[in-house]
């Protein structure tokens, strides 16, 4: 893609969002933000618990369009990803999805809903260990 063809990307999952809005019985939701320039992102995920992938991942927030574009398009990437494989990915992923130029130009917008999808894995996967651990402690009782 040139240049315009990835602005012009970026404008159209700015103005038409995909997946904008919560997320009915979502497994794990989280959130993460940049206070000092208003960009937030909220993630949320339903997971597949046997093949521990995503299976829907819906997102809400503000801010500027590279950060809300960044979230809506990790919502159409994502479907059918793996936790462990999201919770290795990085800022070469964003710079893959965004494109090098607006991914270095402003790198803290550009990675918020990654970070917050790795953010919600994490805390998926810890809650769904506690619970296997607290379920065989309750057994043992």
């Amino acid at each position: 893609m040139d240049r315009q063809d990835i602005i012009d990307h970026l404008l159209d999952h700015y103005e038409q969002p995909r997946n904008y809005g919560s997320l009915e019985k979502a497994d794990v939701t989280a959130s993460g933000g940049h206070p000092e320039c208003s960009d937030i992102v909220t993630i949320h995920l339903k997971i597949n618990p046997t093949t521990d992938t995503v299976e829907l991942m819906t997102f809400e927030g503000q801010g500027c369009t590279i950060s809300q574009a960044a979230a809506s398009i990790l919502t159409e990437q994502m479907v059918g990803k793996g936790l462990n494989d999201i919770r290795q990915m990085d800022f070469d992923t964003v710079v893959e999805i965004m494109g090098r130029e607006i991914a270095r130009s402003r790198p803290r917008c550009a990675s918020l809903a990654l970070e917050t999808l790795r953010t919600a894995v994490i805390k998926y996967q810890h809650e769904h260990h506690q619970q296997t651990v607290d379920t065989g402690q309750r057994s043992e009782e």
